[in-house]
């Protein structure tokens, strides 16, 4: 009991501690391009792509998910969560992904009501062929313009705003070796 009264003082004083430093101009300025820069190259990508006669990023996004699942499948909740694009409209890019005959949907046999969706062949062969095109726009916008130094810099400063890169560089691994194979599950998890 007593370690807990502790650990909540000790709290409330770094949050009043906090709440008391006044905003700067700098981590004003900071915010203002975290939230414009993250949309400004993902809007290059998507041209990028669109170029290259591919469809939206979120179609490979969601392929690329369900290509590491255990069985190539997920829950249509879990494929969202799994996503690293917010994706406000799973279900629509689920019948999107379906009638293009790159997903399928399968009834779960315990739960009747709930469905799978499932990779298809050809959802695999359309995502790794859309990693060339991915990769390149990713090298463009980000990779050409920070040394390798400055982009580790980089995740080390998310890192501190709550963005692990070091699952970003796991990501990105997993990302040239989803060519062969999915990644392997952590703890019944799909990589991410």
């Amino acid at each position: 009991m007593q370690m807990h009264s502790v650990r909540y003082t000790l709290r409330r004083e770094l949050m009043s501690q906090t709440m008391k430093r006044k905003l700067s101009t700098e981590a004003t300025a900071a915010w203002i391009r975290l939230m414009r820069v993250p949309s400004r190259v993902l809007d290059c990508v998507e041209q990028d792509l669109k170029k290259a006669g591919y469809p939206p990023l979120a179609w490979y996004d969601a392929l690329l998910e369900l290509s590491r699942a255990p069985s190539g499948e997920l829950r249509p909740v879990e494929l969202e969560r799994q996503m690293l694009i917010p994706q406000y409209s799973t279900s629509r890019l689920i019948d999107k992904l379906v009638d293009e005959g790159l997903a399928a949907r399968r009834e779960c046999k315990i739960d009747k009501r709930g469905q799978f969706v499932e990779i298809t062949e050809a959802g695999r062969e359309l995502q790794k062929r859309m990693w060339s095109a991915y990769s390149a726009a990713i090298e463009k916008h980000v990779g050409s313009k920070l040394s390798d130094a400055e982009a580790a810099r980089l995740c080390g400063l998310l890192d501190r705003l709550g963005c692990s890169c070091a699952d970003a560089k796991g990501e990105a691994k997993a990302e040239a070796k989803s060519e062969t194979k999915p990644a392997p599950p952590r703890d019944g998890v799909p990589a991410r």
